[in-house]
């Protein structure tokens, strides 16, 4: 990397020294759009990367509510405005005690790019509280959410910043969102993406992020010749993601043998089959369960308690379920036990290490930022449908979302051909990592420069 990367990942550093998601994040975009940068003197002219490595607005409040006992609850509420220069803020909300602000900003760094990815008019930015809906009535999420909106909803809007779902934010909690926002600002808009089909929502929403990290593997398989036909392979997750990416494996001929949750995953042998997937949606979607109950239904299934899939021989691996779940060992297993490609289904869900195992056997990776950008693009389809006050079937959607999926890959792997030949390192292998991060990047980093120092 050259002086002013070093320099800048230097300040990075300094300040978010108690945020480590967020410097993992920023080092991985840096330490690969350093040829750009030298290339481009008016990126370090124009201090893109002291801009885009800093949140344009951070909102912190206190979210009180009351639970089913009467007892007065307190919580804390985030929203990261991290980059408009391409359209209004756009990036989901989480609910999880794990929410932290290092954890968003990292969330809202990614989705600055991701979102540049996918073609659309949408700046980045993410959301959330420490609030955990496992174990909570509906009263009571809906007592959280009501004053979580009662707050956020002076922040959002339209054609400001349009919030989505993440994770422990599914249709439930986006309807509550939505009715509170609607009640206090008297107008019914699209300023949440994930809405009920018969209030504004678009077909394939739920299934857009799982359908288009498979669409981006296929495309990877196509420049060997391949696909994901025969294949097997292991899923981590079991929430949307991971439900509908292997519903759309199933289609395809893949064998998915393995999922998992927080407590640990099953490996069935015979095959997650369509079945079984929608077995497990009822499980996951309405009763609520856990992936353990999986292994008691269903014969010749083993359940591995604490334990994360990454040990099961595959040739495809599709991390959904959250960041940081592979780390550098895990990968080496991976990869020594035949795995040929990773598609990241999850935001960072692989380790600096990690990655660079993956980069350093030539394996297909398809990184967050392109390869999950199927929900957010999907998104900004139900933005559009809404502005035009249109519905559109299924299929078009569908086809609009294989379209948007195959334009990423085609714009990460020209990029990253671009990026070898800048490197001096020509050859078969695509590094989608820097192909996915110049891409996105220069999109942003120009937009800034035309709009200003702002």
């Amino acid at each position: 990397m050259s002086d002013y990367t070093n320099k800048v990942l230097d300040q990075v550093r300094a300040k978010n020294a108690a945020e480590p998601e967020f410097v993992q994040a920023v080092q991985e975009v840096i330490s690969t759009i350093a040829p750009v940068l030298d290339a481009h003197k008016k990126y370090e002219d124009n201090c893109i990367l002291e801009r885009i490595t800093e949140p344009e607005r951070t909102i912190m409040f206190r979210v009180p509510w009351i639970d089913d006992k009467g007892n007065i609850r307190i919580n804390r509420g985030y929203r990261v405005e991290f980059n408009s220069a391409i359209g209004p803020y756009k990036g989901g909300l989480r609910f999880h005690p794990s929410v932290n602000l290092g954890i968003l900003k990292f969330l809202g760094f990614e989705q600055v790019f991701k979102n540049s990815l996918t073609t659309l008019a949408m700046g980045g930015g993410k959301g959330g509280s420490d609030f955990d809906p496992k174990g909570k009535s509906d009263r009571e999420v809906m007592s959280f959410c009501q004053s979580f909106m009662t707050e956020l909803q002076r922040h959002i809007g339209p054609d400001t910043d349009v919030p989505a779902g993440d994770i422990g934010v599914g249709g439930r909690e986006i309807g509550y969102l939505f009715g509170q926002y609607k009640r206090l600002r008297n107008e019914f808009t699209g300023v949440l993406t994930g809405k009920a089909l018969h209030w504004g929502g678009s077909l394939i929403r739920p299934e857009a992020t799982g359908y288009g990290c498979v669409y981006f593997a296929q495309n990877m398989l196509a420049t060997k010749g391949d696909s994901v036909e025969g294949k097997v392979c292991v899923v981590s997750g079991s929430g949307n993601v991971a439900q509908y990416l292997v519903e759309k494996l199933n289609q395809l001929g893949a064998k998915v043998v393995t999922m998992s949750d927080s407590n640990g995953y099953v490996y069935d042998p015979a095959g997650i089959d369509m079945e079984k997937i929608h077995w497990i949606m009822e499980l996951k979607n309405v009763r609520r369960g856990r992936i353990k109950e999986y292994a008691d239904a269903f014969p010749g299934v083993q359940y591995f308690e604490g334990q994360r899939p990454w040990g099961v021989p595959c040739d495809c691996a599709f991390p959904c379920a959250t960041q940081n779940e592979i780390n550098g060992a895990e990968a080496a297993t991976l990869i020594k036990n035949g795995c040929k490609l990773v598609a990241e289904g999850a935001n960072m869900p692989s380790d600096l290490d990690a990655i660079n195992n993956y980069l350093s056997a030539q394996i297909l990776y398809g990184p967050a930022k392109a390869a999950n950008a199927g929900g957010v693009a999907t998104s900004g389809l139900e933005m559009a449908q809404n502005s035009q006050r249109l519905n559109w079937t299924s299929e078009e959607v569908d086809a609009k979302l294989f379209g948007i999926m195959k334009d990423i890959h085609e714009n990460a792997y020209g990029h990253a051909h671009e990026f070898a030949a800048a490197t001096g390192t020509t050859g078969s292998f695509t590094n989608y990592v820097a192909g996915a991060n110049i891409a996105g990047f220069v999109k942003v980093a120009d937009s800034m420069i035309d709009q200003g120092l702002v």
